[in-house]
């Protein structure tokens, strides 16, 4: 990433980073790479995690799950749109909005990635789970 990008975590996250902390140390990274502990792992590792664990490149990327997110956040209906692209780190394409529109939605974000945590929480406790296949053309009669 080029610029700081500050990501409000919720509770969940905090007691996870706890857990983890005895593995991690006083390292800079919480995930760093496999051969070093200079650099932060990369969008790679955690695909080939993916694979490894089964998904195949239908099912899940690592980016994958920023579009779940993105998706689902603005499907809710409750969140402003650019507060979701704000806290994805998504740059605006309108040279022009970019230059003026400089709002982080603070408050917002942290409001929403506490109701993010607590929706996964519901899913993994037994919310419904629906299975899609993107990227078929044929299944779309196109």
């Amino acid at each position: 990433m080029r610029w700081p990008h500050k990501v409000p975590l919720s509770r969940q996250v905090l007691a996870i980073l706890g857990e983890l902390r005895p593995l991690t140390g006083h390292s800079p990274y919480v995930f760093p790479a496999f051969h070093t502990w200079k650099r932060s792992m990369s969008e790679n590792t955690v695909t080939f995690a993916l694979r490894r664990m089964g998904f195949g490149q239908d099912q899940m990327t690592a980016h994958g799950f920023r579009a779940m997110a993105a998706t689902l956040l603005n499907e809710m209906g409750i969140w402003n749109p650019d507060a979701i692209e704000r806290q994805l780190a998504h740059m605006e394409n309108n040279g022009v909005r970019r230059a003026y529109a400089r709002g982080q939605y603070w408050d917002e974000r942290v409001q929403m990635m506490q109701h993010w945590s607590d929706y996964l929480d519901a899913l993994r406790e037994g919310g419904k789970v629906v299975t899609v296949e993107f990227g078929r053309r044929s299944d779309r009669g196109g």
